[in-house]
């Protein structure tokens, strides 16, 4: 222990190998998030309906996925799927839907609360123009629920662009398989896993400082 060295340069010249696993990283959340959100505007909204049999499935669709880890949730989908569908599944693709069902129960909840944040006034106000109730909710509510939920959306695109970082485990050549790979051949695990975790840093810090830009412009939030 008292005779090891820190190699910097090992660290620095695992850039270019780390590198190739950022386009699958920023792959999977990325796509999986566009996925997410549409899964989150449907149960977000089902979860507020009045109608029993609309709003259960989608409360019990939220609890399951939001009480469940990502890592379980893409280990069934990459293992468990195949079982019953009769033909693999590939990891690209787990970890695709992963996220999606993931991220798609937490903005559930997102669009769930920034819809239920408008005042019920704006509704009846709406309704007084003469617009029907599916316009007013098109043209009153929705624009004025969705500023609001810009800030909590970004947050949930940074917990799963970090949730990718599992998906290792199925063999998603994503930022920290390819640092298990160069390991492999260099055995400078410090080193590299430091590297890693300074890539996924410079990916977080950027997704928020954007989202700050936009909360300082006032064209997100109340």
């Amino acid at each position: 222990m008292g005779n090891f060295q820190f190699d910097w340069q090992a660290m620095i010249s695992s850039i270019p190998h780390l590198l190739e696993g950022i386009p699958y990283t920023l792959l999977i959340s990325g796509v999986g998030l566009v996925f997410g959100f549409v899964l989150g505007i449907v149960f977000g909204l089902l979860s507020i309906n009045p109608i029993r049999l609309l709003r259960w499935p989608a409360i019990a669709y939220i609890e399951v996925f939001r009480g469940t880890p990502v890592l379980v949730q893409v280990l069934f989908i990459f293992y468990g799927l195949p079982e019953v569908l009769g033909g693999p599944i590939d990891a690209l693709t787990a970890g695709i839907a992963a996220i999606a069902l993931n991220s798609g129960a937490y903005i559930s909840e997102i669009v769930r609360g920034g819809v239920q944040s408008i005042d019920k006034g704006q509704r009846e106000a709406g309704l007084s123009l003469g617009l029907s109730r599916l316009d007013t909710f098109r043209y009153v509510i929705w624009p004025q629920a969705l500023r609001r939920m810009i800030p909590p959306l970004g947050n949930q695109a940074i917990v799963s662009i970090k949730d990718t970082s599992l998906f290792a485990v199925i063999g998603v050549g994503e930022l920290v398989r390819q640092g298990q790979i160069y390991i492999a051949t260099t055995f400078n695990a410090l080193e590299v896993y430091l590297m890693v975790a300074i890539l996924y840093l410079v990916i977080t810090l950027t997704l928020s400082a954007i989202l700050r830009g936009l909360e300082r412009s006032g064209l997100v939030g109340q």
